[in-house]
């Protein structure tokens, strides 16, 4: 079972170690961060960076040796009811897109997506990033 809350911000070096061990970016003071625990030990951690009034979930990593345990859907989850709105939005991998629908993000074109984000999704696939844009959508009878 995991344990989810909003990051307390002096906890922020405990993600950015976890980061460093398994993946590329560093996470950010000015970003919204929720985090999972499993057994008191940080696990599993999900990024949302404001631009121009609109949050991008930029990145969701799960410790490897946690992997495959549903925690991903879990934190997702918490999400749903407790952070996301319809200003939200995540750029997929592709293989990822479906894990991303069953939690209420819909793939969007390119040009519904908001300037800012536009642009920088632009930019991403335009590096050679295989991502689907999307955006969260509230289902009726949720939020």
């Amino acid at each position: 079972m995991l344990d989810i809350e909003p990051l307390d911000p002096i906890k922020l070096p405990l993600v950015t170690r976890l980061y460093k061990q398994y993946y590329p970016s560093k996470p950010k003071r000015d970003e919204l961060i929720i985090v999972g625990y499993v057994k008191k030990q940080l696990c599993a951690v999900v990024r949302f960076r404001t631009i121009e009034g609109y949050r991008l979930l930029t990145g969701m990593l799960i410790a490897p040796e946690q992997q495959g345990k549903g925690l991903g859907h879990q934190l997702l989850n918490y999400c749903q009811s407790e952070v996301l709105t319809e200003k939200d939005y995540c750029f997929a991998y592709a293989h990822l897109e479906a894990f991303y629908a069953q939690h209420g993000f819909e793939t969007v074109a390119t040009d519904e997506l908001p300037g800012a984000l536009k642009g920088l999704y632009l930019r991403y696939t335009g590096s050679g990033k295989k991502l689907v844009a999307m955006r969260w959508e509230v289902n009726e009878g949720e939020g």
